[in-house]
């Protein structure tokens, strides 16, 4: 069904006050913007003049911004370092006022930093600070009683999966058995990793790359995709699969045979990062606020539309995804 603006406000009102676990790998983005004016005189590259310098969260961390943005209550659990970008990402934290208490310390690993270079609108390099090692066992331990401890206010589990240490086969398994336990909704956003790891989630949202990773072949065609997306179906048990597909869009499978593909709402790309972040945030937040799968599917849509339209990862308003959802409406409308 269309989207109305009543029903749009209403859903989005009920977005206030849902608490969400988001369980992952955190990250510092760092942005240096700039301007290119001449090559370098010691290699034929670009030499970036420096304007402005940005620190932003991303990964698990950009999530549970969305999350707080959207008028959730998010609570952040990964790991940071003990070095100084691990203070400098608690700091940041505080100033946005979310929850610290989380945070894990490993003093084996640095705080993971994406730092991107950015010259007239255009991304001219990153470099990754990171250890992909997995997270120690005792430390595995606190992820977990983070959960556990604080179950009976969470209103949803959501497991953010770079691939960089915190979701171990132990966490997943452990988190699955108490989201099942207490009939929490339980939302994936995997990697390559442990990508099978996931029986039996709420909704699991793997990107096209991904799958076709795991899965192994190209997916060209909707009929291709529906294969894919049935394959994943099966192979996890989920109650639902959200595939992303980029400019075209996303496809929703549910577990009684709906296929549901619904249209990107995109209008300008200017920067995909982050898009997948806010797309399983704005679904889990929708799902625990009441929305019916395909309503929330269709809801975090529109919010990577106005996320891709921007350089840099930014969060989302209840005020702009409104706005956003009434206008791809508008738009189906007419084309349809």
């Amino acid at each position: 069904m269309p989207f109305h603006e009543e029903w749009l406000r209403r859903t989005l009102a009920a977005f206030a006050g849902k608490r969400i676990a988001v369980v992952g790998d955190v990250m510092i983005d760092r942005y240096y913007w700039g301007n290119v004016n001449r090559i370098s005189p010691e290699a034929p590259v670009p030499v970036v003049e420096v304007e402005t310098e940005q620190l932003r969260f991303g990964g698990a961390a950009n999530v549970a911004n969305n999350l707080k943005s959207l008028g959730g209550i998010p609570l952040l659990i990964g790991l940071i370092g003990d070095d100084h970008p691990g203070k400098t990402f608690v700091e940041m934290l505080e100033q946005s006022n979310l929850d610290v208490s989380g945070m894990v310390v490993d003093g084996g690993r640095p705080t993971t930093i994406k730092t991107r270079v950015i010259a007239a609108g255009q991304h001219v390099v990153r470099i990754d600070n990171e250890s992909k090692a997995e997270c120690p066992e005792h430390l595995q331990h606190r992820i977990i009683d983070a959960v556990k401890y604080r179950i009976h206010e969470i209103d949803a589990i959501l497991i953010e999966d770079y691939n960089k240490g915190v979701a171990t086969s132990g966490v997943i398994r452990e988190l699955l058995a108490v989201a099942g336990k207490y009939d929490k909704i339980i939302t994936v956003d995997p990697k390559f990793n442990h990508f099978l790891d996931f029986k039996g989630v709420t909704v699991f949202k793997p990107n096209r790359r991904e799958t076709e990773e795991v899965l192994g072949g190209r997916m060209r065609s909707d009929e291709e995709i529906a294969r894919a997306g049935a394959r994943l179906l099966e192979l996890l048990g989920a109650k639902n699969v959200l595939l992303t597909r980029g400019e075209k869009g996303m496809s929703l499978f549910e577990s009684n045979g709906d296929v549901s593909h619904i249209r990107s709402g995109a209008e300008v790309v200017q920067d995909v990062s982050g898009a997948g972040d806010t797309v399983i945030s704005t679904m889990t937040l929708a799902l625990a606020a009441g929305a019916g799968i395909k309503d929330a599917c269709k809801l975090s849509n529109c919010a990577a539309a106005i996320v891709v339209g921007q350089v840099g990862i930014v969060p989302v308003t209840p005020a702009q995804l409104i706005e956003a959802a009434l206008r791809y409406e508008k738009k189906e409308s007419t084309e349809k």
